[in-house]
């Protein structure tokens, strides 16, 4: 420990801090982004005709079946072919965060959703309710209720992916972190400080998974 230099990460913060909240936009438009399209993939694959139902099943079962380190890859290539021009490579990891991320994220809302009674269900269509009203106040905000505590862990697992974005060398807090830590050759001292503030951050999170949970049982 005599020989650690832990003044590089003091000189760093402000490169560093930016990073962070490059992984923390990240993580946030790749959640919001994802959960609205996998809550509709849950409704089509519960609620829709045959051909969306089998669309939503093989869009989740894709995406959950291969890395996402190559879907990263498949947008940050693909995305320019597509549309005849060049791309961020942070719009292109978001693009691919939110596609994948709403494969689970689809599955989470579908237990949701079906944990909802089915009485909680009927009594929304007695009232005069139609199906979309039925939907969006009585069986949507119940399901997003249910499932809280299990969204909060899918946020802090893509929270943790966001540091693959290095392949497409995106500048989030991990890659600012291998940066500087080739740069002044204090790689033990950077690695080690980035496993403390993905341990803090992560933990943080899990305990008010925990804190939902119990409150939820009470």
């Amino acid at each position: 420990m005599s020989d650690f230099d832990f003044r590089v990460i003091f000189e760093s913060l402000p490169f560093l801090f930016d990073g962070l909240l490059i992984s923390f936009q990240l993580t946030f438009l790749a959640l919001v982004a994802g959960l609205v399209w996998g809550t509709i993939l849950a409704v089509m694959r519960i609620w829709g005709p045959a051909p969306l139902r089998w669309f939503s099943a093989i869009y989740v079962n894709v995406f959950r079946s291969i890395p996402l380190i190559l879907v990263i890859f498949w947008f940050y290539f693909l995305v320019p072919l597509l549309i005849g021009r060049p791309v961020g490579n942070f719009t292109s990891a978001l693009i691919a965060f939110s596609l994948f991320e709403a494969a689970y994220y689809a599955e989470i809302m579908r237990a949701g959703l079906n944990s909802v009674s089915r009485g909680q269900v009927y009594a929304g269509l007695a009232i005069g309710l139609s199906p979309r009203q039925n939907l969006q106040y009585v069986i949507l905000p119940q399901a997003f209720r249910n499932m809280i505590p299990v969204l909060l862990t899918q946020a802090i697992i893509l929270f943790q992916d966001t540091s693959l974005v290095y392949v497409v060398a995106l500048s989030d807090f991990m890659t600012s972190a291998s940066v500087v830590a080739k740069l002044e050759g204090r790689l033990a001292e950077m690695y080690l400080f980035a496993a403390l503030v993905y341990f803090v951050i992560c933990f943080s999170g899990s305990l008010l998974v925990k804190y939902l949970q119990r409150k939820k049982v009470a």
